[in-house]
Order: C-alpha cells, then sequence, then structure tokens
C-alpha cells in the first residue's frame, strides 16, 4: 500500500474510535471524580455518585436487611457564606414533606453546624426539627470550597429506591438561611436513587410547570404594566393637546390602563398566587411592590367614579392626584419588571428585547415633550412674565 492509502487508513481508524474513545475517558473522568475522592476523617463507602446538577455528590452504603444508610453529601465550589442541604422525601417527589440534612459555617466563629430538617411547608426557613426516621451521627466539614455532610439514617427495612433533592443557599447577616435561587439548575435538584445500583433518574416534577408559570408571569406583567400601562398614560398626555384628537384619547387611555390592570389581575397576580401555593409567599421588594402596584391601580380604578366635573372647583387637585398616582404606577412598573427578570434570568434576550421597546417608547416621551413645550408650558412662562412686568412696573411707580 502506498504511503498516501495507509494515511487515509489510519484517518477513517481515527474518526471511528474516537466518540467511543471519548465516551470512555469521559466515562472514567466522571467515574473518578466520584470514586478517587478520599474523606480526611477516613470514612469510606461502598457507592457513590455524580449528582446531575449543582456540582454535588452523594456517597453511601447501604443494608437492605436493617435500612441503615450511612451517606455523605458533598458539595463543590461552594463560598463558606452558604448553606448546604440533602433530603429524602418518603411521601412524593417534591419539596414539601422532604427530610433534610442541613449545613451551614458560622460566620463568626467558623464552626461548622449539621442538624435536621423536616420540611412541612413550602416557606420553610430550614428549622431545626425532628425528622420521620431515625436519624445519628450528623456533622459537617468545609474544606477546599467544598462542603460535606456526614449523617446515619436508618430507613424502613427492604427500602430500594428514594426520592432525593438536594439545594444550597447564601447565608444571611446573623447565620439566618436565605432564600436558594428559583431557576436554572436550583430547579432541577431532585431526582429518585436506587439504593442497591446507585442509579440516579432525574424527576420531573412541578418544577418543569413551575419555570413555565414564571414566564406567563413574568410576560404578562411586562406586556400588561411595562408596555400598555405608559401608552395608555402617553395617549391622555400627548393627543389631549390636539383638538383633532378629542376624544380619541380618552377612548385610548380608558382602553389601555384597565386593559392592562386586568390582564395584569388575571394573568399576573393568578400566577403569582399559583405560584405562593406550590412554592410559598416570600417577602421579597417584588412581591411588595407587586402587591402595592395592584393596590394602586385599583384606586385609580375607584378614582374614575369619584372623577368630578370639569368645571368643578375640585378637578385640579383630582387631576394631581390621578396624574401623580399614575405616573408612581409607570415608574414602579418598570423597576419591578426589571426585578422579575433578574430573580426569573430567562436569558438576555428577553431583557434585550424589553429594554429596546422601553427605550423606544421613553425616546418617543421625549420627543414629544420637545414638540409640545410651547403649547404645554407657553401660558405659565408667559403669565411669568406678565407678573415680572407689573412688578417692575409698580417698582417704577413707587420709585417715582
Amino acid at each position: 500500500m502506498s504511503s498516501r492509502a495507509v494515511f487515509v487508513v489510519l484517518c477513517f481508524l481515527f474518526l471511528l474510535l474516537s466518540p467511543s474513545f471519548t465516551t470512555a475517558t469521559t466515562d472514567q473522568g466522571l467515574h473518578a471524580r466520584c470514586e478517587s475522592h478520599s474523606f480526611n476523617n477516613g470514612k469510606s463507602f461502598r457507592s457513590c455518585t455524580d449528582l446531575p446538577v449543582l456540582d454535588s455528590f452523594l456517597h453511601f452504603s447501604y443494608v437492605r436487611e436493617t435500612g441503615v444508610l450511612d451517606v455523605a453529601y458533598r458539595h463543590a465550589n461552594l463560598e463558606s457564606s452558604s448553606w448546604i442541604a440533602w433530603a429524602i422525601n418518603p411521601t412524593s417527589k417534591g419539596m414539601l414533606g422532604a427530610q433534610a440534612l442541613v449545613a451551614h459555617r458560622n460566620s463568626t466563629s467558623g464552626v461548622m453546624r449539621a442538624y435536621t430538617s423536616s420540611i412541612t411547608s413550602y416557606s420553610t426557613m430550614l428549622q431545626e426539627s425532628p425528622l420521620s426516621f431515625r436519624v445519628t451521627q450528623v456533622s459537617a466539614e468545609y474544606l477546599d470550597r467544598e462542603m460535606t455532610i456526614f449523617a446515619t439514617l436508618v430507613l424502613p427495612p427492604n427500602t430500594t429506591v428514594v426520592n432525593h433533592l438536594w439545594q444550597d443557599g447564601p447565608l444571611k447577616e446573623g447565620n439566618r438561611l436565605g432564600m436558594h435561587a428559583m431557576s436554572g439548575d436550583h430547579l432541577k435538584s431532585m431526582a429518585t436513587l436506587d439504593l442497591l445500583s446507585g442509579q440516579v433518574t432525574a424527576t420531573k416534577s412541578t418544577n418543569g410547570n413551575m419555570l413555565l408559570v414564571k414566564q406567563i408571569h413574568g410576560i404578562v406583567n411586562a406586556v400588561s404594566w411595562g408596555i400598555l400601562m405608559p401608552i395608555g398614560v402617553m395617549a391622555a398626555r400627548y393627543m389631549k393637546t390636539y383638538e383633532r384628537l378629542n376624544p380619541s384619547w380618552f377612548y385610548v387611555h380608558i382602553v389601555c390602563q384597565p386593559t392592562g390592570y386586568f390582564a395584569g389581575l388575571i394573568g399576573g397576580l393568578g400566577t403569582a398566587i399559583y405560584m405562593a401555593r406550590h412554592t410559598g409567599m416570600r417577602s421579597t421588594p417584588h412581591t411588595v411592590i407587586g402587591l402595592l402596584l395592584f393596590g394602586l391601580g385599583f384606586l385609580q380604578i375607584l378614582a374614575l367614579k369619584a372623577r368630578p366635573d370639569k368645571d368643578h372647583k375640585y378637578r385640579k387637585y383630582w387631576n394631581w392626584y390621578h396624574h401623580t398616582v399614575g405616573y408612581i404606577v409607570i415608574v414602579l412598573s418598570v423597576y419591578n419588571i426589571y426585578k422579575g427578570l433578574a430573580i426569573l434570568q430567562p436569558g438576555s434576550g428577553w431583557k434585550i428585547a424589553y429594554t429596546t421597546i422601553i427605550c423606544a417608547i421613553g425616546v418617543f416621551a421625549i420627543g414629544m415633550e420637545i414638540l409640545q413645550f410651547k403649547k404645554r408650558w407657553g401660558c405659565l412662562l408667559s403669565k411669568k412674565t406678565e407678573d415680572l412686568e407689573t412688578k417692575d412696573i409698580e417698582a417704577d411707580q413707587l420709585s417715582l
């Protein structure tokens, strides 16, 4: 065979074997990442598995006849100002009912604390409490940016498969456990674990539906509060100055504002209530501002019933109130939408799209302010000029 033919054959063999070689190397690398780990306290376990998300690993030894499960849960690449938790849920595949092992490092003394917590509600703060099964030898360590929980659990005999979940979050001032992230891998950190084979199978839970609900919540509120509301305000402010657009501006305003409010009420508040029921109501700034916006919007609707006639002596006070509250709602709405985007983290494309829309609305508003400056403020400026001229005449008369 010629050298060229030999070269072609070797290239073909390389292409044929490289996928299997790469797969084998990857499998060995993942396996080694778990198997090669040695604990400083000398403990060893018969099985270990790389958990699919959050840089986590589970080491365990299990005796089926007695139900005794020795476990070590490791979480790598973690700051010391964090908490970790690993749990078994004997009743379902979600968070509610989970029996958790929790650990964190005391921010003052640096001493590790490990304890048990039974999760009975979605608004849990992972308070210390006994579990539904016996647990002993609970301890934890933090070395080289890796936190580990050790424990011995006594499960019902002949248990072979369990639902388990794992999580991490920030440690707040005063060693309070902050809420874990509600997006990305933090919504995927649950699976079923075969205690005999060590196989981990990802669990499809309500988290997938919850992510969809959050996306609907974000889109509905962005369109209703963040787009329709500003358009309705601009219609009332800029169209009203043109007589030929009267009363068209009022119809545009009255369509945009209630539509935005009720769309937010049904889609926005409705999805918020759904999330609160399934993940617990949390008093975050985003939640507080959202509730405040619904309250202010409701007051605006009630104000329409109390609007005086144009010639009424109290009409100007009503206008001041209505306009002031309206502008506050717009500013808070845009701010809260960005707060929601920061929580949901849907990808830069969504933030860029909304920013483009709101900037276009802002540029249009600035342009209209410039075009209508004389018409809107001319009377006020001329009145000030007349007042100054009157004062000058009176001063001249007094000097004479």
